[in-house]
């Protein structure tokens, strides 16, 4: 209940700066359009032309080794998108957290004029992307669990990357670098996320699951249409804003680490707890 509280202070907080700058979530809608396109992409070509190859002990090496390239380059292709434009979102928070009335232009231009940067980090979370995929995929239970343990420590050290690539302009590994000894001055060693954007936005989305059971139980087929459609604006609007709300959650965590003081809006108790020791 303690993290679930925390997480939705932490919610109001980054809603409010989100509320003065609404434009923001023209970012995540790119993001989300971006990485269709970037899905169909690879999808479209690999199903229709009947090359989609498997990773089991049968394929072949050279199939396994075709297999991960491509998911290899999906990957970096996904990553590419999200963190430009993360980093878009991250410099308008940041504008706003230091006073300022940032423009969607001042988002584009920060996250364009670090490309080079932003295209590093993708290829090398890709590449960590796809040994944890290995990983899982050599043992399908100790696998998981390693992969699992790997990826959530390799996504607390990397937390602080995108705002560390943005606003300081650090290459990828130094930005890496800074990212954990930030987190390590600021909260220590071992540490784990005390919130969960997650678990909260799928309580809000209870109500689309609600709406599209009340669709089906009707038994008729224009109710269940229109269930679905509304279901699914909905589902595209709270994914929206959520991705919104942690990337400036990160941008203030980032203030908070960097400068020793609370960003306007949030609550100093709140960052510090934010984080927790294993």
């Amino acid at each position: 209940m303690g993290k679930f509280s925390r997480t939705w202070s932490l919610m109001g907080a980054s809603w409010e700066i989100l509320k003065k700058d609404k434009e923001m979530l023209i970012f995540p809608l790119f993001s989300g359009i971006c990485c269709l396109l970037v899905m169909a992409s690879f999808a479209i070509p690999l199903f229709t032309g009947g090359n989609w190859l498997p990773t089991g002990d049968h394929a072949a090496t050279g199939e396994q080794i075709t297999y991960y390239w491509l998911l290899f380059l999906f990957y970096f292709c996904n990553y590419l998108v999200i963190v430009f434009f993360n980093a878009a979102v991250i410099a308008c928070a940041t504008i706003r957290m230091e006073g300022g009335d940032p423009t969607v232009t001042d988002g584009f231009r920060a996250a364009w004029a670090r490309l080079p940067a932003i295209a590093g980090w993708a290829l090398v979370s890709a590449t960590v992307g796809l040994i944890l995929r290995i990983i899982e995929d050599r043992s399908e239970t100790l696998g998981k669990l390693v992969a699992g343990l790997l990826g959530v420590s390799w996504s607390v050290v990397s937390f602080l990357v995108i705002p560390i690539l943005v606003m300081e302009k650090e290459t990828p590994i130094t930005a890496l670098k800074k990212s954990a000894m930030l987190l390590k001055q600021t909260w220590g060693e071992e540490i784990i996320s005390a919130f969960s954007f997650g678990l909260i936005f799928f309580l809000l989305s209870i109500p689309a699951f609600l709406l599209i059971i009340l669709g089906f139980l009707s038994g008729k087929g224009m109710n269940i249409i229109i269930s679905i459609s509304l279901a699914a604006i909905y589902f595209i609007i709270i994914a929206l804003i959520q991705s919104a709300l942690q990337t400036i959650f990160q941008a203030a965590l980032y203030f908070y680490a960097r400068r020793g003081q609370a960003p306007a809006g949030f609550q100093r108790d709140l960052l510090v707890n934010s984080m927790t020791r294993r």
